[in-house]
């Protein structure tokens, strides 16, 4: 097992096809593809979101509080057996900054923990605190899988400033049926036709150069979660009793 820990601001954008185009060639000027991108690819990252049977966990985020907590089990490749690597993550949000604590686990040990109470066992201490913080959450939170959310992405690190980072995520495919990662990438997109979403993470300010080019696109920050999004949707659906976008594969 291995843990990473990320802390950091990040800040949201939809950009149309045509936004993005004009875009890419600028940041390439200042900003490297992802290793995972090199040749001019994406890779897909696969969600399950955990919440309880009254969406406690969304209504509370949608609200926009001033401090907000998500469990998540997530891959970048669709398991094929209970030894495949997932990473079970509890993701916070504090007034605006993002710290995200993840273990790696096997998909039987990630199991086990979610459905039976039962804790990997680990000898390292970050991890083991990591694990303890989930076990915690767990023990005060009655979630259970709700959402699956998978989506294809592209991601550029700063040349000069690694610590800067923007992704675009496309094809944002949600579900609320047959909520297993080994059960591949479908469902409803979220996003509008020929849309994005672009996401910037970074510790501190951002480069002058970029909000420059930013204002220079005409692209302005928004609100935007995928969970949230989803959520809203369904809610909207539900009210107005209208039926979602056409079932898409990844």
């Amino acid at each position: 097992m291995a843990i990473k820990s990320f802390k950091r601001y990040e800040k949201k954008y939809i950009l149309d096809r045509q936004q993005y185009d004009r875009l890419v060639p600028r940041l390439l000027e200042h900003m490297n593809p992802d290793e995972y991108c090199s040749s001019g690819g994406t890779y897909n990252i696969y969600n399950i979101y955990y919440d309880t049977d009254n969406s406690d966990v969304i209504r509370h985020s949608v609200s926009k509080p001033y401090y907000k907590e998500k469990l998540r089990l997530r891959s970048y490749n669709v398991p094929e057996g209970p030894e495949d690597k997932v990473f079970l993550e509890l993701k916070k949000k504090i007034d605006g900054i993002v710290n995200k604590r993840r273990a790696v686990l096997t998909l039987a040990e990630a199991a086990q923990f979610l459905e039976e109470g039962v804790k990997p066992v680990s000898e390292d201490f970050k991890t083991r605190q990591v694990l303890n913080e989930i076990e915690y959450y767990l023990s005060k939170n009655q979630v259970h899988p709700a959402v699956y959310i998978g989506y294809q992405r592209k991601a550029f690190f700063g040349k000069e400033n690694k610590d800067f980072r923007l992704t675009f995520d496309s094809r944002i495919l949600t579900r609320r049926e047959d909520l297993f990662l080994e059960s591949g990438c479908f469902g409803k997109d979220i996003l509008e036709e020929n849309h994005l979403l672009m996401e910037v993470k970074i510790l501190g300010a951002v480069p002058l150069w970029f909000a420059e080019i930013l204002t220079d696109l005409s692209i302005y920050s928004t609100h935007f979660s995928k969970y949230g999004q989803e959520y809203m949707d369904r809610i909207s659906a539900s009210q107005n009793n209208i039926a979602g976008r056409s079932k898409q594969i990844c």
